[in-house]
């Protein structure tokens, strides 16, 4: 990998990392405008003060825009949500062996 390329891949996980980064892209990764309130109210547990400043970076990073309905993914934030389609399974599998491990 080059070092350009580490450089993208740690910028972006750096942007990911922030809290709740993931979970607000997550919400909205059935292609729908949220509003704030429901975007609030779909991450759970989000203060306004932090989910303004969550929008703020992935609108920056132009994963996230907002219309006249609400809130979106944009074209490169749903090709990252695409990316990440795997989730659910593997956290599924991640989930059982954690169960596994206490008994």
């Amino acid at each position: 990998m080059s070092s350009k390329e580490n450089a993208a891949i740690g910028q972006l996980l750096g942007l990911l990392e922030s809290r709740y980064a993931i979970r607000v892209l997550w919400a909205l990764k059935d292609g729908h405008a949220q509003t704030f309130r429901l975007l609030q109210d779909s991450v759970g547990g989000i203060t306004p003060n932090t989910l303004n400043t969550r929008i703020k970076e992935l609108r920056e990073a132009g994963l996230l825009n907002h219309g006249s309905e609400g809130y979106m993914v944009t074209s490169l934030g749903a090709d990252l949500l695409k990316r990440l389609g795997d989730l659910p399974a593997f956290a599924g599998k991640w989930a059982t062996s954690q169960a596994k491990k206490t008994k």
